[in-house]
């Protein structure tokens, strides 16, 4: 049975991208799933788009416990993080940059300075004149 889709659901090019991932952490040993990932998926970013509780996910989907265990089983395997490094560094090189960016900024200060300073420069948020201070990494 098939059922109505959500805005949240994953289209074919995400699944495609992020499925291989997925995969890393299923064993071939045991019985097979009997829900699918694709489905697993698409209920945890129902989930995390809607804010529902665990016992609230509406009822075409798995039941709560089992995307609760994937979730738990992803978080520990780390495979979160992985889907979140890999998906961003195929962005960046789908953009045409490094898969690895080269510098970034942590912070900045806006610091008064007196008139006869050589740069001087207005910072609207803060209100102030005077020079900004960066600090990168």
């Amino acid at each position: 049975m098939e059922r109505d889709s959500y805005s949240t659901d994953l289209t074919d090019k995400q699944w495609e991208t992020i499925s291989p991932r997925l995969r890393i952490s299923s064993s071939k040993a045991g019985r097979p799933p009997k829900y699918d990932l694709r489905e697993i998926m698409n209920a945890l970013f129902y989930l995390v788009h809607t804010g529902c509780q665990w016992r609230e996910l509406p009822h075409d989907f798995p039941p709560w416990s089992t995307i609760y265990y994937y979730f738990r089983k992803y978080q520990k395997n780390g495979i979160w993080h992985l889907i979140h490094i890999s998906t961003h560094q195929d962005l960046r090189e789908q953009s045409g940059k490094t898969p690895e960016p080269s510098a970034a900024m942590i912070d900045s200060q806006s610091v008064k300075t007196s008139q006869m300073a050589k740069t001087r420069v207005f910072d609207g948020n803060k209100k102030i004149k005077g020079r900004k201070r960066l600090l990168y990494s």
